[in-house]
């Protein structure tokens, strides 16, 4: 077994767009911005939302095949990006109510929004048919219920079916959601129709989310539901969409080295059963039974080469397993319009999270503990850990330079009354141990990490989204609270 070294505090260096650097250079503005709206604050650049947004389109105009992105309004809460994507002429992929109202409010109907939600009660059913809203089904119950609603309110509900159950190298693959590859068809014609059980429903595509992110399962499923669609189609049913759901990686580190330097050291301590990268030891989803290391990093993958657009293109590229057509030109031969619903991916260095260091100690291992006012569920995705180093901004002068530096590994903490309270499981290296009053700044948050599961225990506030406007001159009028978004 290859020996790895474990004392020494790994990196992994994030990527960093100019505007984030641009602003950590401006750190009297950032001090001012928390003693104007509380720790943490999340600070979004919606100039990067556009160009991402933009690079997408220029994928599907590079095929040349019908194409509508929906923006995955549950990755970010901030109403202003949900504004900018109506703007930037894309849709919103909604879950909830109160996000699909909020997208109504803001000017979108029809084909501008969709509704996905895995739990869908009859105030949502009744607002995106009042609105002429596609709504994704996912079950039979639904059926029942979209065409009762559409009934009584003598319309049509627009709709699309989800797809799960793909045959992927002779397994299928397990979903929760979704009508069976294998049945779904005939399901449809036995039951959705004027002269049918559901005479209230119109079908109009199919959709489906695959967990994971494999580019060939995307692929191979896009082709599969193409197919379905025309039999559909044969069928007189009018189907218009293949919709693929997201799950489009991105990458956040700049070394793919530093990435798997990180996995197998953690992989060494598992097997050490030692504590010298992650908290408590913390195998962040490694376990050890009879010397013999169990299980899979449980975190986002953190480095991609292929990510972005780059992914994109290689699920169009994709090729039928038989007659080789791709997925791009069999969208296109059988004028089927493709959608993606995109959240990380559209939110790739769109945003930041600040927060104010309020103590330092050492806790009875010795380790340096450094409490931030924040908590856990305002870092927090289904990942186990967010494997990105911040920046500590120094607010004394000294500090800041490295020559006079007193290198410490810590652990960020919160403010939740938790021993699990971590905001990092992963030990960080500092140049110098931070001061009461500094700033940490977690880069590329915008994505599932700032509010996904976001608390308000102990009535504490929620963190404030402020909207920035890159100038010249960083100033607190750069700044907008998108609580005053209309």
């Amino acid at each position: 077994m290859q020996t790895i070294d474990i004392n020494t505090t790994s990196k992994l260096t994030p990527i960093t767009k100019p505007w984030m650097t641009d602003l950590m250079s401006n750190q009297v503005v950032l001090n001012e911005l928390i003693a104007k709206y509380g720790s943490p604050i999340n600070i979004h650049n919606l100039k990067k939302f556009s160009e991402n947004i933009q690079n997408f389109k220029d994928v599907f105009s590079y095929y040349n095949i019908q194409h509508q992105i929906y923006y995955a309004r549950k990755a970010n809460k901030t109403k202003a990006l949900a504004k900018q994507a109506l703007a930037d002429d894309v849709g919103i992929d909604t879950a909830s109510y109160n996000e699909l109202k909020q997208a109504v409010d803001l000017g979108g109907k029809d084909t501008s929004v969709v509704l996905t939600s895995a739990i869908k009660t009859e105030e949502q059913i009744s607002l995106a048919i009042a609105n002429e809203v596609t709504i994704i089904i996912d079950n039979d119950d639904e059926c029942q219920l979209v065409n009762s609603i559409a009934k009584s309110k003598s319309k049509k509900a627009k709709i699309g079916f989800r797809v799960s159950g793909f045959v992927i190298d002779g397994k299928k693959l397990y979903s929760r959601f979704g009508f069976d590859v294998d049945t779904v068809v005939n399901y449809i014609k036995d039951n959705v129709g004027s002269d049918k059980n559901y005479d209230s429903l119109t079908v109009v595509g199919l959709h489906f989310h695959l967990d994971g992110y494999s580019i060939e399962h995307r692929g191979l499923a896009a082709i599969e539901c193409m197919t379905i669609a025309k039999m559909l189609r044969n069928a007189l049913y009018p189907i218009t969409f293949v919709d693929m759901g997201g799950g489009i990686l991105i990458n956040y580190l700049k070394e793919e080295s530093q990435w798997n330097t990180f996995k197998d050291q953690l992989i060494q301590q598992t097997i050490l059963e030692q504590e010298h990268l992650t908290f408590k030891g913390d195998g962040l989803g490694f376990t050890k039974e009879e010397d013999k290391v169990y299980g899979k990093l449980n975190t986002y993958p953190y480095y991609n080469s292929v990510n972005g657009t780059n992914f994109l293109k290689e699920v169009l590229e994709t090729r039928h397993p038989i007659t080789q057509v791709s997925v791009a030109k069999m969208a296109k031969e059988n004028d089927i319009e493709l959608r993606i619903e995109p959240g990380r991916s559209l939110l790739n260095g769109v945003g930041i999270t600040v927060a104010k260091v309020a103590h330092r100690k050492k806790d009875s291992k010795g380790q340096h503990l450094v409490g931030l006012e924040m908590n856990m569920t305002q870092m927090k995705t289904s990942s186990a850990d967010y494997l990105v180093d911040p920046y500590v901004l120094y607010n004394n002068a000294e500090d800041k330079k490295i020559e006079n530096s007193n290198p410490v590994d810590v652990y960020f903490t919160g403010a939740y009354c938790l021993e699990r309270d971590i905001i990092l499981k992963r030990k960080i290296s500092l140049p110098k141990l931070p001061e009461v009053g500094d700033l940490v700044v977690f880069v590329n948050t915008a994505g599932y990490f700032m509010h996904f599961f976001e608390t308000e225990a102990h009535l504490f506030e929620l963190s404030k989204n402020l909207i920035y406007a890159p100038e010249k001159r960083v100033s607190l009028l750069n700044f907008m609270d998108d609580e005053r978004i209309v």
